[in-house]
């Protein structure tokens, strides 16, 4: 199937049911599409159309995106992903606003977020130089907010719902039982000596605490004409140490698989070295910036480093669609066993990968 008969398809599959909730959550039965629901980008968890409409409220004026959470995520994500990036924005950090957040399934299959189309490249296409610095102004701007509006968005949440976590959901609490829950739910015996690891070796003492994006790496982060415009993707978020942010994007520099990044064979070896300079440049670039506590930023890199490996070793487990994630279907789990081998000398192991 052709791109373009693949976008027609697509835009067919939710344009008038989508079209038929913007009717009535903005009460504007007239409302149309200037260019309907077109697939422009998407990952394994989400689904991404660009649109734009006639009829509408100032607010939803210009180009917009529509983000769609595959079947297989929980759909109330989106709600959870609009109070982050609205009370992010609110501080005066470039997340994009969300107009509007659906957790019904029903509607397009799967959650659904609205939010404004923010001019820009990611930061590895838009420019080649000044990489890392670029990287670590960011992270270091994002550190630097109160995390307290953002709670407060979690507690709003949690009453609209009628339950809910509310702010301990981001915490790092949270996260260390939710890597806890999932290994021993999904039978994965492999990894229980890291968890135990994790909570035997957890720093004592209260730390200042900063709002983690969790998935802070060039590609979403985006640039136009040499300013950041926006930072994207959202859903990772945890309310911790700043080590715990830094050692995420640590991991996710050294260890990614370069074969994922569709480089030709003999490139490959000098990219390696260019994200070793880059790893390098950003981590001294954020240190001028906020002070970072080695000790810490080991331990952090270890639950950073458990993320990927229960999310791989579940859909190692779980195969099918899941195992198909090109990502967690890599050597990328068996990248980051190794390195928590280094940094604990705790032996985790993984299911197989499917052949």
């Amino acid at each position: 199937m052709s791109g373009q008969a693949q976008g027609d398809s697509a835009t067919s599959e939710i344009g008038p049911a989508f079209l038929a909730y913007l009717r009535a959550t903005l009460g504007a039965p007239a409302l149309g599409f200037v260019d309907p629901p077109t697939p422009i980008s998407g990952g394994f968890d989400t689904r991404i159309y660009a649109f734009s409409l006639a009829g509408a409220p100032a607010a939803w004026a210009g180009p917009l995106i529509l983000r769609v959470l595959r079947d297989t995520v929980d759909p109330r994500r989106a709600l959870l992903e609009r109070a982050v990036q609205n009370a992010v924005a609110g501080l005066g950090y470039p997340a994009p606003r969300v107009l509007a957040a659906s957790a019904d399934r029903g509607s397009l299959g799967g959650g659904f977020l609205v939010m404004k189309r923010v001019a820009g490249r990611p930061l590895l296409d838009a420019q080649k130089l000044a990489v890392g610095d670029v990287l670590a102004a960011a992270h270091a701007r994002l550190h630097s907010l109160d995390p307290e509006p953002l709670l407060r968005a979690f507690d709003d949440e949690a009453r609209a719902a009628g339950g809910g976590r509310g702010r301990h959901g981001v915490s790092y609490d949270a996260y260390l039982t939710g890597l806890d829950t999932r290994v021993r739910q999904a039978g994965l015996d492999g990894l229980v000596p890291a968890t135990r690891w994790l909570a035997a070796q957890r720093p004592a003492g209260e730390r200042r605490v900063v709002i983690c994006h969790g998935d802070f790496h060039p590609q979403n982060l985006l640039v136009e004409r040499g300013r950041l415009t926006a930072v994207l993707d959202w859903p990772n978020v945890v309310v911790a140490p700043p080590e715990f942010d830094v050692a995420s994007t640590r991991v996710l520099l050294a260890l990614t698989p370069l074969h994922l990044l569709a480089l030709p064979a003999a490139l490959r070896p000098l990219v390696a070295l260019l994200r070793r300079v880059l790893l390098a440049r950003y981590l001294a670039a954020y240190r001028r910036r906020i002070p970072l506590d080695a000790g810490l930023l080991a331990y952090y890199e270890v639950a950073a480093c458990m993320r990927g490996l229960v999310r791989a070793a579940m859909a190692r487990v779980a195969g099918g669609e899941a195992a198909r994630n090109p990502l967690d279907a890599s050597d990328f789990g068996e990248r980051l066993a190794a390195r928590v081998g280094q940094l604990t000398g705790v032996a985790v192991t993984l299911p197989p990968r499917a052949e």
